[in-house]
């Protein structure tokens, strides 16, 4: 609920596979964003994003940020 509610994001998907391949092929997204530790080639879904003429790209970690540890703070009730 709290990714969701960010101004940014436009919907949050939960999946059970052991890859978003399948949910990726259905939904079409027009971007596709993994962190800087894969390289597009290495992306599942990354064909099929690109083929619809989308755009695959990945971000650089922020040191002290990620969503592991934002789960964590929230089970914690620290944030």
């Amino acid at each position: 609920m709290l990714l969701a509610a960010l101004h940014f994001t436009s919907a949050i998907v939960l999946f059970d596979e052991d890859t978003p391949l399948e949910l990726i092929t259905l939904l079409k997204p027009d971007v596709l964003i993994k962190g800087s530790d894969y390289k597009i080639d290495e992306i599942v879904g990354a064909d099929a994003v690109r083929s619809n003429g989308g755009k695959v790209k990945t971000i650089d970690f922020l040191e002290g940020y990620s969503t592991t540890m934002m789960e964590d703070r929230i089970r914690s009730g620290r944030g």
